[in-house]
């Protein structure tokens, strides 16, 4: 496997403040402003969004090869993640990210497994470990 990859991504605007970002063999998304902002357009991914998902997402994908790599039989995976906005001195950051997995497994005694796996995968997350916005981890852990 190689060492260095490379994601482009390219960006138009529309109109107001809405744009599309796009990349040769991906959907198009449109995004815009988040309406909390002046201008803001509602319903519309925002950098705000993307920037929470691609924690999200990553979490998830990293996982799902941890988990593999560690025969960990699991029925479902799902998370809720928010990202706090706020003034810090004079420029707005996303501080901080609550990430809540929720692992359904196949057995009650895969538990301790699963919390190990999740909590390993937070800690080699690539986009965790590129931003400097604290990540927390809430894991729910239950057998179906």
């Amino acid at each position: 496997m190689e060492n260095v990859f490379y994601y482009k991504t390219d960006l138009n605007w529309k109109e107001g403040r809405i744009g599309e970002i796009s990349e040769p063999t991906l959907d198009t998304i449109k995004v815009a402003t988040p309406p909390e902002f002046p201008k803001g357009v509602p319903n519309i991914w925002s950098p705000e969004h993307l920037y929470v998902a691609s924690v999200n997402v990553c979490l998830m994908t990293t996982f799902l090869a941890v988990a593999e790599n560690s025969r960990l039989e699991f029925e479902n995976y799902s998370a809720e993640a928010t990202g706090k906005l706020e003034k810090v001195e004079r420029t707005m950051q996303i501080t901080e990210i609550v990430i809540k997995p929720k692992i359904t497994l196949k057995n009650k005694e895969d538990e301790e497994k699963a919390l190990r796996i999740i909590n390993k995968s937070e800690d080699v997350c690539l986009i965790s470990n590129s931003i400097k916005t604290k990540v927390i981890l809430e894991p729910i852990i239950e057998t179906v």
